[in-house]
């Protein structure tokens, strides 16, 4: 069972692992508390590591908190790390958080796991790397300046690598081997893969294969795969995965026998025995060992990552970039002036003079940096600080790969902003401002026109809280007439406090959106927010209508589902509003500004899996873990939720059963019989039922299953029926000694007893007597019941009964007989009276509760034993069950920082798409992608090019327009003859009627409609339309749409 901390802390387990567990008695030092030093802190208390010691010698300034989100007012003058360690204390109260202002002494080092440098002359860098490198600590170097960002990492001479690739080793069920050299391995892809499971030079292991019996734990075997049989529906989507092995092999399509089944080479199998049935093959992950060097030597000879060998030249820039900045704040004493060009020529000169045999000087990337290094923004410290934060992650669990060894990236793109190049160093100058950092890059009267923006935040989340936190420190809607709306319909929850810094233990249950508002005036007194508790969606476009977008500056998206995100890039393009859409999963995020008539709009992606699976396979014919769990699932609702709900409707309704579809009634007011017989008195009365019910399903379901369709049985002569998608189950026997099968009984015993309101009990040792001394009669198969083994046929059954598949009508007699039965017993019940408590109380699966966890775990466990599937253990079982996403606060404040970069070009008011970025961020291999977005799609129609943005808009000067002024306008402005005429799924004009029908379409205004459904008026009708001479069918997207703008 998994404990309270596991609880708080499992969307960050399922991105790190069990490697997670080892934050808790982890020591790390964070020095500097300016922006990216506390991105860094903020994150790693969060994540709970075990003490996170702050260094800081310096006092905070009024222009910290422009970046620096943990200080306040009251904090000016005050050492920055004391400063902060009484904020990041109360952040998660399993985190020591202590302050130290005095030097950095080898003997204060050495107690740290990891050592992590934010604001530190590169003097102090080398002395510090050269200690940790010998003492076998990590050290990491995270520095922001500007626009630009440098990370550094040295994990010593032996550092283990326990896990490198995401998720869990993939594992899959065999299918066929071949007797050859090398041998074939056919297996099965699985319902939420979108390609095959392993790649070339993955190592594998076999478990359980009968037949071919000398591939069972064998050591692991290196593998070539082979390829699949192409599907117009699934695209493969590349896995990051370890690249083990030094061969490069080529992928090859060969013809497979079914969809979805891919082939992989391995050993040499001539000699083996013929492969009969059956078998696992598992993924190897072995451990690594990396070696780095230490900075003094790294320096000089960097190994910089990059994701496209094209962007090397520019990293090296910003390499000899960042030594030249060093050197110009040692020579005089500061950094450069902002847009003092002189001061930016010295620091070239001085990068110049460095000597640098990495290629050739990138002059113009060193004079922007060097022009703006004296800026600080937070968007920039929190990208920094959230890859430093990760890499000490990395260094605690040994869970993903960590950087080697310089990592660059800028946002020197900005630089190049219309008008930009204008600015002074009058302009950008200090003005005494928390905002002085961002003056320094944008100029004093671009803070202004930040201040009066109107944005709208959908989701107070994970990356809700993050852009918030940014947006209070960049000055978003801090000045005159600003004003951000956030709206979220969730609480917080427990598990939300690791990853949503914003909230903290005391706010559980309270609304997120309100919580985050108060949060973020605290952090800037002059921010303007409106706390909403609205689903922004259909049922609310009358709340976020007309004049609501048409007010906003932009809309940021923080939602968790591609249909939300969706929906509201719809709004955005109805209403030209620009869109900033951001979205993670585990270490993995993006952001795609969306900017009307510039950008392209967001691609549709693949259909989301939504854990369906069909009723055969999961009944009879699972394969998979996922295909137990949703077993379980079911288990779970019509044991627990179905029965108490149809009870409760039975009780309170005489009626009930006359309600009821003709083709469910029998099966409902059975299933109520069946409840009211089985109401429990005490305890053992539970746990007796839970036996019984475990007995049906484990064995009984099983036993029977194999009478119709033995082990032996053919579906045709020398064609096994038990083969490809189907494994031979075999019936458990139940023994209270074995901890999943009493954990079974427990948690449905548990979950009856809250059902019936009797008292549960935990006592393991008395269920185990209780259990010991109950005896149930043997089993007796049924013959001739009838199992399908298709999905055709089991949708075609009905609780009555099947003629060889043909649906039957119910008894009618055996219905009133039943009706009537049941109708004494609940007057009986009651007493002639309603019943005024349920009988029974409905459950519903909670993620969050451990009983339904625990029930959902060893009924899904036993079910893979019955079939010979690999188990779960807890947390697995809950994220699939519970479908939840990984999540991780590093993640979330890297996208929220690339998302409030592109802020700045709205801002800006920006109209060159060269000057936007689409961020695409996977922090398991450090790895940051920013290209230029897409321009709109375009297509033809009516004689010329449209693009996805265009619309006509026909803005009409009173309310009382009709059809046929709309046709009309149509007509003189664009020349087109409209055919069909639409408002939604309304007809409002259709040519092909009779004259006296067009004749009353035409005079009719677009009004009429919303006035009889007593719907509030719309400003804006947004009309579809067909013309003379276009197909009818054609997609709607194919013509711009028509807004029709009323007073």
């Amino acid at each position: 069972m998994a404990g309270s901390a596991e609880g708080l802390y499992s969307r960050q387990l399922y991105v790190l692992g069990g490697g997670a567990r080892r934050l808790a008695g982890a020591r790390v030092l964070v020095s500097g508390l300016r922006g990216t030093g506390a991105q860094v802190a903020a994150a790693l208390v969060a994540a709970g590591t075990g003490c996170v010691v702050l260094h800081d010698g310096g006092t905070a300034r009024t222009a910290d908190r422009g970046q620096q989100f943990l200080l306040g007012e009251s904090d000016m003058g005050q050492n920055r790390a004391e400063a902060s360690q009484r904020v990041l204390a109360e952040l998660n109260p399993n985190t020591v958080v202590a302050a130290h202002t005095g030097e950095l002494s080898e003997a204060f080092l050495a107690s740290f796991q990891v050592v992590v440098l934010t604001e530190s002359s590169l003097e102090e860098q080398l002395h510090i790397g050269d200690f940790c490198h010998d003492r076998g600590i990590c050290f990491i170097v995270a520095d922001a300046k500007g626009l630009a960002g440098q990370l550094f990492c040295d994990f010593g001479k032996h550092f283990i690598v326990e896990d490198p690739a995401e998720g869990d080793p993939v594992c899959a069920i065999v299918q066929d081997i071949s007797q050859g050299n090398p041998g074939v391995v056919t297996y099965k892809g699985t319902e939420d893969s979108y390609g095959p499971l392993f790649s070339d030079g993955d190592l594998v292991r076999f478990s359980g294969v009968e037949g071919m019996t000398e591939l069972n734990d064998q050591e692991p075997i290196r593998v070539r795969a082979l390829g699949e049989l192409p599907r117009v529906s699934q695209l493969p989507q590349p896995r990051v995965g370890e690249l083990a092995g030094s061969l490069a092999m080529t992928v090859t399509s060969v013809p497979l026998s079914s969809p979805g089944a891919f082939k992989l080479e391995i050993c040499d199998t001539s000699s083996f025995s013929l492969y009969r049935c059956g078998g696992l093959v598992s993924q190897v992950r072995l451990r690594q060992e990396h070696s780095y060097e230490p900075m003094s030597r790294s320096l000089v000879d960097p190994k910089i990552q990059v994701v496209n060998p094209k962007e090397l030249p520019r990293s090296r820039s910003l390499h000899a970039a960042f030594q030249a900045l060093h050197a110009f704040r040692k020579e005089r004493g500061h950094l450069p002036r902002p847009r003092a060009w002189a001061d930016a020529e010295r620091v070239l000169e001085l990068a110049r003079s460095l000597g640098m045999e990495q290629g050739p000087l990138d002059e113009d990337v060193v004079r922007a940096f060097a022009s703006v290094s004296a800026g600080d923004l937070c968007p920039m410290a929190a990208i920094t600080g959230a890859m430093a934060a990760q890499e000490v992650l990395k260094a605690i669990t040994g869970k993903f790969l960590p950087l080697d060894q310089w990592l660059y990236f800028d946002a020197l793109e900005c630089m190049a902003l219309e008008g930009a190049e204008r600015l002074t160093e009058e302009d950008c100058a200090p003005r005494g401002s928390r905002y002085d950092g961002q003056i320094a890059i944008f100029g004093d009267a671009f803070q202004e026109r930040l201040g009066s923006q109107k944005y709208f935040v959908v989701g107070a989340g994970a990356i809700g809280c993050e852009l918030l936190k940014n947006f209070a420190m960049m000055g978003l809607a801090a000045g005159p007439g600003g004003d951000i709306t956030v709206t979220d319909m969730d609480s917080i929850a427990p598990s939300n406090l690791h990853r949503q810094l914003l909230y903290r233990t005391a706010d559980i249950s309270k609304p997120k959106s309100e919580v985050a508002a108060a949060a973020v005036r605290c952090m800037n007194p002059d921010i303007k927010v409106t706390p909403h508790q609205n689903q922004v969606g259909p049922a609310t476009e009358l709340l976020y209508g007309d004049d609501f977008f048409r007010s906003l500056d932009g809309v940021a998206s923080a939602l968790d589902t591609l249909e939300a995100r969706a929906y509201l890039e719809s709004r955005c393009l109805r209403y030209l509003t620009p869109l900033l859409d951001s979205g993670t999963e585990g270490p993995r995020g993006n952001v795609l500004p969306v900017v009307p008539s510039l950008t392209d709009l967001l691609r549709p992606g693949a259909t989301p899996r939504d854990g369906t699976f069909p009723l055969c396979t999961l009944r009879y014919f699972p394969r998979t873990i996922q295909h137990t769990l949703q077993w379980a699932r079911d288990e779970f609702e019509g044991l627990f939720q179905l029965p108490a709900e149809h009870i409760k409707r039975f009780m309170e309704d005489p009626g009930f059963p006359e309600q009821l579809p003709a083709g469910k009634a029998l099966e409902v007011l059975e299933q109520v019989r069946w409840s009211l017989r089985e109401r429990p008195g005490d305890w053992r009365d539970c746990l007796r039922w839970a036996r019984r019910h475990w007995q049906s399903r484990y064995h009984d379901a099983i036993a029977q299953l194999l009478h119709n369709y033995p082990p032996e049985h053919e579906t045709s002569p020398g064609v096994p029926f038990w083969s490809g998608d189907k494994n031979c189950p075999h019936p458990l026997t139940f023994d209270p000694d074995n901890n999943t099968h009493l954990d079974y009984i427990l948690a449905a015993a548990h979950l009856f007893a809250q059902a019936h309101k009797v008292p549960p009990c935990n006592d393991r040792t008395a269920a185990r007597d209780i259990l010991r001394g109950m005896v149930l009669p043997p089993f007796v198969p049924q013959d001739g019941l009838q199992i399908p083994l298709t999905e055709e046929q089991e949708e075609g059954q009905v609780p009555a009964g099947t003629t060889q598949g043909v649906p039957v009508p119910p008894d009618t007699r055996q219905l009133a007989e039943l009706t009537q039965d049941l109708e004494q017993r609940r007057q009986e019940l009651v007493g002639g009276e309603v019943a005024q408590v349920p009988l029974m109380d409905p459950i519903y699966f909670d993620k969050d509760d451990d009983i339904h966890v625990n029930f959902i775990t060893a009924a899904s466990n036993l079910r893979a034993e019955n079939y010979g599937i690999p188990p779960a253990d807890w947390m697995t079982s809950k994220r699939i069950a519970g479908r939840i996403l990984p999540a991780i606060i590093t993640t979330t404040a890297a996208v929220a920082g690339l998302a409030c970069l592109e802020v700045y070009k709205l801002v800006w008011g920006c109209q060159d798409l060269s000057r936007y970025r689409n961020s695409h961020l996977r922090l398991s291999d450090c790895w940051l992608l920013r290209v230029q977005p897409l321009p709109p799609r375009t297509y033809q129609y009516g004689g010329r090019e449209w693009s996805s943005w265009d619309r006509l808009e026909m803005r009409a000067d009173r309310q009382e327009v009709t059809v046929q002024e709309v046709l009309d306008w149509l007509k003189k402005t664009h020349g087109w003859t409209v055919t069909k005429l639409l408002h939604g799924f309304t007809m409002l004009y259709d040519r092909e009627e009779e004259e006296d029908r067009r004749t009353q379409q035409l005079a009719q205004r677009l009004l009429e409609n919303s006035d009889d459904t007593g719907e509030p008026r719309r400003r804006v009708l947004e009309l579809s339309y067909v013309c003379e001479g276009e197909d009818a069918e054609a997609e709607d997207d194919a013509r711009p749409p028509l807004l029709c703008s009323l007073p």
